[in-house]
């Protein structure tokens, strides 16, 4: 563990860091997916500013 020592001596314990990568593009199956989710949310969205409107 990477420790530090202050001017009065006491130690600071440090979290260790997660190994850093690059995210990747999401494919085409994943981008289908995506806009599919949108248009369901959407809907979702509007049919219930619709029941709140007509009540």
């Amino acid at each position: 563990m990477p420790y530090t020592t202050e001017e009065d001596g006491r130690l600071n314990n440090f979290a260790k860091e997660p190994k850093m990568y690059g995210a990747e593009p999401p494919n085409k199956n994943q981008q289908r997916n995506y806009i599919i989710l949108g248009i369901g949310g959407a809907l979702l969205v509007a049919g219930l500013v619709f029941v709140a409107a007509s009540v």
